[in-house]
């Protein structure tokens, strides 16, 4: 076993025995930009809460999938300009992608991120429009004391986050270079008084297989085929089975793409796509091989060759919190009156996964979780939930979340020592980290 590989199997190991340290809520012991400060910025996010909900409203009601998301840029860039701040859209070489703000000097830099592609067919039913709403309130309120402080704040608009990786290409791009942390919020299931206060969520690899078979009569002359269908359904099989000797965090789940033109004739080629999910760098690796390697099997046992090509988007790494900036955030958050819970949560492990996590690793960076209030069994990825983020809960969540980034990112550029607290906690997590660098 490899020596990076063990602490994460030690980890999950411990969890399941029930010996993770159990969460001890400190709080931040950093003064960050002050109270005054702080009802600054909640005054400014109040001021422009109509505006915000009307943003919320309009990319719910006119979605767009990833890197096709013109109407909702144009949206949030008018907005913007209506308060005096100019976007580029199109930055860093990504069509729907935008930025705003400027790094002065230098001095600190924080970044605020929004996302808002929809879901095909059901919409912002990860609550994108919530996202986007809420950073860019919190750039509007909190851009005037980043002009004061002399220092660099910008809005970062990153497409295609649920499958086409606009952040990693931002980052390939130099977009976060001159970023020294960043910040953006997630809504979530449940309660409103009770958000999850910052999740791990999984890894992903895209894994597609396209298997070349021989077209015969199925009836006539079926000795005469190689059946590329055959050869999905026993890969298919042959993941199900590789589940039970997967790590419990683990996730390997795919679908068929193409499974033939007709059933008289035996297919010549039949696809599937399969996402690999894994909590630690090493074991997706690790576990995007075996999956590859029951792909190859399955191409043996039918005699088809199998056409795989891993990684056909970016892959997305794990997120990684940063304590120190959470605990900035849960302090703001609580002060609009909401119920956080302990941290650091080492014991909330999410299956989901987000680009999200390649900014984590690239710099320090929080992607904290918010409740909208709807039902808790209602959950991202589900019509219903598309629905809660247009309630008047969520919008009392927008508010929360753009006066809590609003908040931790003046408290950031303001308080030298939670600067320093943020960067020695990055770099003791192994530091800057690309993909490339565990790929090699």
């Amino acid at each position: 076993m490899s020596s990076t590989l063990a602490p994460a199997l030690d980890w999950h190991q411990r969890a399941l025995r029930g010996q993770v340290p159990a969460p001890v809520d400190e709080g931040s012991p950093f003064d960050g930009a002050g109270p005054e400060v702080h009802a600054e910025l909640a005054r400014a996010v109040e001021a422009r809460r109509p505006e915000l909900q009307d943003l919320a409203i309009a990319l719910h009601d006119d979605p767009e999938i990833g890197f096709e998301e013109h109407r909702s840029v144009a949206r949030i860039v008018e907005l913007l300009g209506r308060h005096g701040h100019t976007a580029e859209i199109g930055a860093f070489g990504v069509e729907t992608a935008f930025r705003t703000g400027a790094h002065r000097g230098d001095g600190p830099h924080f970044a605020l991120i929004a996302e808002y592609d929809a879901l095909p067919g059901i919409g912002q039913a990860c609550g994108h429009n919530i996202i986007a709403a809420s950073a860019v309130g919190a750039f509007l309120a909190a851009a005037p004391v980043a002009e004061r402080l002399g220092v660099g704040l910008s809005l970062i608009g990153t497409p295609a986050e649920e499958n086409g990786g606009g952040k990693e290409l931002i980052i390939r791009a130099g977009g976060f270079d001159d970023v020294d942390a960043a910040a953006m919020v997630h809504p979530g299931p449940g309660s409103a008084a009770s958000p999850v206060l910052a999740p791990r969520n999984t890894g992903v690899r895209r894994v597609a297989v396209t298997y070349r078979g021989r077209a015969a009569h199925a009836a006539g002359a079926p000795w005469l085929g190689r059946n590329a269908l055959d050869a999905v359904v026993s890969a298919y099989q042959g993941v199900a089975q590789l589940r039970q000797h997967i790590l419990p965090i683990d996730r390997v789940h795919g679908i068929i793409t193409d499974g033939g033109a007709a059933p008289n004739i035996v297919p010549e080629s039949a696809s599937a796509l399969f996402y690999v999910r894994s909590a630690e760098i090493e074991t997706l690796v690790a576990l995007t091989d075996r999956v590859v390697r029951v792909l190859e099997g399955a191409a043996v046992a039918t005699e088809t060759r199998a056409e795989i090509d891993v990684d056909p988007v970016p892959p997305y790494l794990p997120l990684q919190q940063n304590l120190a900036l959470t605990r900035r955030w849960a302090d703001s958050v609580r002060g609009r009156g909401r119920r956080v819970p302990p941290s650091p949560p080492v014991a909330v492990q999410g299956g989901a996964s987000t680009d999200m996590g390649n900014v984590t690793r690239y710099l320090p960076a929080i992607q904290p979780s918010i409740g909208l209030g709807g039902p808790e069994d209602v959950h991202p990825h589900n019509a219903a939930f598309a629905a809660c983020t247009v309630r008047p809960p969520a919008f009392e969540a927008l508010a929360d979340a753009a006066v809590a980034l609003a908040s931790t990112a003046a408290d950031y550029l303001s308080d030298p020592a939670l600067r320093a607290a943020v960067a020695e906690e990055f770099a003791a997590q192994g530091g800057r980290f690309r993909w490339e660098d565990a790929a090699r």
